[in-house]
């Protein structure tokens, strides 16, 4: 009685021992089941009327996941393209610009003297038919 008025008077809390209650985790599909509170929809089997919902979802589940591969698939074949492209591109200008270079009238010049063929050094002249002798 008198450590009972002493804690009264000095409001002074008595220490007590609580038990821990024991945490059991438990898997993702208890919890699950848990939120999802199912319990009363199986309880006299399987519902069929759910059925043609259940499959349609895996029907659109199925279709979805095969068209994201479908798209990742493109996604690689369109980069491997254009690696190809910018490769063509850079022989495309290498070619343009040695054919530019080979074309020059002192390059064909050049080329040709091996085979005899010396460049002109008078200019053309120009051929006049008159009319009038036909």
């Amino acid at each position: 009685m008198l450590n009972s008025e002493l804690l009264k008077k000095y409001k002074m809390a008595v220490n007590t021992y609580k038990l821990k209650e024991s945490i059991s985790r438990g898997s993702i599909f208890s919890r699950l089941e848990g939120l999802l509170k199912m319990e009363g929809v199986f309880a006299y089997g399987l519902p069929l009327k759910y059925l043609p919902y259940v499959l349609f979802m895996m029907a659109v589940g199925i279709f979805y996941i095969g068209n994201s591969h479908y798209a990742d698939k493109n996604v690689r074949k369109i980069d491997l393209l254009k690696k190809e492209v910018e490769d063509l591109r850079a022989d495309y200008t290498t070619l343009k610009a040695d054919y530019m270079y080979a074309s020059k009238q002192s390059e064909v010049a050049k080329k040709v003297g091996a085979l005899g063929i010396k460049e002109s050094l008078r200019p053309p002249e120009k051929i006049v038919i008159s009319t009038s002798e036909h």
